[in-house]
């Protein structure tokens, strides 16, 4: 009698320590803790997107999320590493853990807010309407049936000319091009009057490259946020603090200034209404 009560004595202590460590091992696969535990936090991204995390000419990351994402792991005390995946996968990224967060120009939508637990909007990108000829403006998106327009396929702008409530007047004109580069070219060709175009890329094709001339209409705002694996709000929280921190301390303005030139801070940290 004594054996068996051994027994079952040992059999209970044995399953409440794999309680509460399963317990322990919930909370470290997930969140804030997770992070601590391993001293990294690994960003995922499209490494094609300048100029928010894209390779220069010595094939070096680079970019204003790049710079922006050190500066918090800085303010964490964690270290950052950085991992190019395949965009369309970037859930499934986060559920394995191959990654911690995508940081890279995502646009914050009610979808995303679904699939994966988001940062406040950190970035106040816009989506414009610019050309060459400063003699261009466009007033309102029912101008543009009389301009043959071009914007870059598979892009937050193109969702949101397809959007607009006079798409059908002006559907017609529309070009769709590889890259705004391309979009670009074609407009000094004379092949398209204007670009519906990223303010972030606008910008930095401004202080690089090619002046563009701003129209008064633009199709609003699409503004980023950072995604995390579905239930991690510490590490949101964690980051959104950190991002204050580089607003407050003058970092987001340096980092701004550095890849859209002065007066250009688009850095924020901004919640959602719902």
């Amino acid at each position: 009698m004594k054996k068996f009560i051994y027994l079952m004595t040992t059999i209970a202590l044995v399953a409440g320590m794999a309680l509460l460590s399963g317990c322990g091992s919930s909370k470290e696969a997930t969140d804030y803790a997770y992070i601590e535990d391993k001293g990294t936090l690994t960003v995922g991204l499209d490494d094609t997107f300048a100029p928010m995390g894209f390779r220069d000419k010595d094939d070096n990351l680079v970019g204003v999320d790049i710079d922006l994402a050190k500066a918090v792991g800085k303010k964490l005390g964690i270290k950052v590493e950085f991992q190019p995946i395949d965009w369309d996968a970037k859930e499934a990224e986060l559920k394995s853990k191959n990654i911690d967060c995508v940081w890279n120009g995502m646009s914050a939508t009610k979808d995303r807010q679904k699939s994966m637990t988001l940062s406040n909007k950190y970035f106040n990108n816009k989506i414009l309407v610019m050309s060459l000829d400063k003699g261009i403006n466009i007033k309102s998106s029912a101008d543009l049936k009389n301009y043959k327009v071009g914007t870059q396929a598979d892009s937050a702008a193109l969702e949101s000319v397809k959007a607009d409530k006079n798409y059908d007047s002006f559907a017609d004109n529309v070009s769709e091009y590889p890259t705004y580069d391309e979009a670009i070219l074609d407009m000094k060709a004379g092949r398209i009057d204007v670009v519906v175009i990223d303010e972030v890329y606008a910008l930095y094709n401004n202080k690089n490259k090619t002046k563009l001339y701003q129209s008064d209409f633009d199709f609003g705002s699409d503004k980023y946020a950072v995604g995390f694996r579905k239930g991690d709000k510490e590490l949101a929280v964690k980051v959104n603090d950190a991002i204050q921190e580089c607003i407050d301390d003058g970092t987001a303005d340096k980092i701004c200034e550095k890849w859209f030139g002065k007066g250009s801070s688009l850095i924020i940290n901004e919640g959602y209404d719902n």
